[in-house]
């Protein structure tokens, strides 16, 4: 089966419900969370512009471990509370970072990266791990990228347990 990109049209709230359509449609009928995570990474990375990394961290119980990814090289393993991912993942809430050299700790896997968001992935309560997206650019992301890249983390988050 092949999946064809297609172009999003319209302002960036319109193209974000377009990739969340294609996202369900990549993910429909597989848990495989490697599957899943190595679909979407590919989607995001080449669907949304000015992003140099794209991709997921796994919680093992007790720390991140980088999961599918596009982009650069990455840190392997991240603690809870470190970085932009560690804090993320022990708050359990969004971390929308516009500078990253100005974010207390932050973990530079790659130089480029200027500007940084990071959604924690919880199910029933479990923390799952993150969905990591830098940018070369300062200040890339904003609130219609937070609100996009939820609904596609929890695309995600439901299909490990659509079966």
């Amino acid at each position: 089966m092949t999946f064809d990109l297609a172009p999003l049209t319209g302002d960036r709230t319109e193209r974000y419900r377009q990739l969340s359509a294609q996202a369900a449609a990549l993910v429909a009928g597989e848990s495989d969370r490697i599957a899943n995570a190595a679909n979407l990474s590919a989607l995001l990375y080449h669907s949304l512009p000015e992003v140099n990394w794209a991709g997921f961290y796994f919680y093992d119980g007790r720390e991140l471990v980088v999961g599918p990814f596009q982009g650069k090289p990455a840190c392997v393993r991240i603690a809870l509370g470190k970085g932009v991912c560690g804090t993320a993942a022990q708050t359990r809430s969004t971390q929308l970072v516009p500078d990253v050299h100005a974010f207390p700790g932050h973990i530079a896997c790659d130089g480029d990266t200027r500007s940084e968001i990071v959604i924690p992935l919880v199910h029933a309560g479990e923390l799952i791990g993150v969905l990591d997206l830098d940018s070369p650019q300062p200040a890339r992301f904003d609130e219609t990228d937070r609100q996009g890249l939820e609904a596609v983390a929890e695309i995600f988050v439901h299909s490990l347990t659509a079966r």
